[in-house]
């Protein structure tokens, strides 16, 4: 297990009781009390220290390299029924975004989402999680397909922004994402969204319109990263932590400003320490998502999801 900076006092006792518990075992020293006493401050210091989260520990939460990815979420989700299908039909396959079609408790679903890589290796494979135009593209021509055969989608988000690179821009990467959100608001199917990383930018936009949108609990969503902001800002990435504050970005922010619909809650310490109990979390959101939603006829599908999004940025004094 990787440990984040403020992560280092859990780290210590937990050293500590593994520590005590080989000394039990290697004497006949009775240290039941003392281990239970370790026990016992560890889950204090670990409810005092995620109870007390600042915006920036979360966004390292959302990065943290055990984290599930997306491609961790379909498999434990749909097993073996998920077929991933490839490519935009105009230039390539990215791998950066992945999806398919696949079984989540008995309903087909079409799946899509951004993937990072688990290594160096990986990383460079998935580019990061940052999608190129073909990847947008390849999301969308998902999207119509599901459309075209009455098939509801889920769109998990988890990018640090769309790929920005000069053949990025040539091919069309801001038209590619804005013809996708035009695209998914007028979408004839449910659509549920779930943050489960970082979710950044157009390049979560791209596929994060729905008409049920969860967020992970420690995760975030936000127009730049709080290292971006704070460069932009400051002309250095030390004002990280204080943009971060800024930039209202966490779970419970965009519910207060009522951009997203609800928040998954995650295990003590994160998704990363306990896989199954996120995993099972999220099916439930998803189903319980698709359960508001599959009985509505397309015309009031679609003014809802007009409504709910026409809504958002108005404010009275």
């Amino acid at each position: 297990m990787e440990y984040l900076d403020f992560e280092l006092p859990i780290k210590e006792l937990e050293d500590q009781l593994e520590k005590c518990v080989v000394i039990g075992k290697e004497s006949d020293v009775d240290v039941t009390n003392t281990c239970k006493q370790i026990n016992k401050k560890l889950e204090e210091t670990k409810r005092n220290i995620y109870k007390n989260l600042t915006a920036w520990q979360r966004v390292q939460l959302s990065r943290h390299p055990n984290r599930p990815y997306t491609l961790d979420h379909i498999n434990a989700l749909c097993g073996d029924t998920f077929l991933e299908l490839h490519g935009d039909r105009g230039f390539k396959d990215d791998k950066a975004m992945v999806g398919g079609l696949g079984k989540i408790a008995g309903q087909s679903f079409m799946i899509i989402g951004q993937q990072k890589g688990y290594n160096t290796k990986t990383r460079q494979y998935r580019n990061f999680g940052m999608a190129n135009p073909e990847g947008y593209r390849k999301a969308l021509r998902l999207m119509k397909m599901a459309e075209k055969f009455g098939i509801p989608v889920v769109t998990l988000v988890d990018t640090p922004g769309a790929y920005p690179g000069l053949e990025a821009e040539e091919r069309g990467q801001g038209e590619a994402i804005a013809r996708n959100i035009f695209e998914m608001v007028r979408l004839k199917v449910p659509v549920i969204t779930i943050i489960v990383g970082e979710g950044a930018s157009g390049g979560a936009l791209g596929i994060g319109v729905g008409d049920r949108v969860y967020m992970l609990e420690n995760t975030w969503y936000s127009v730049i990263s709080p290292e971006s902001c704070s460069s932009i800002l400051w002309k250095s990435w030390e004002y990280k932590e204080q943009a971060a504050e800024a930039l209202k970005l966490t779970s419970s922010d965009m519910k207060k400003q009522k951009l997203i619909d609800d928040i998954i809650p995650e295990p003590l310490g994160g998704a990363h320490f306990d896989r199954e109990s996120t995993f099972k979390t999220v099916e439930q959101y998803i189903m319980k998502g698709y359960n508001e939603l599959k009985d509505l006829s397309t015309e009031e599908l679609l003014a809802q999801r007009y409504e709910k999004y026409l809504a958002m940025g108005h404010f009275k004094d």
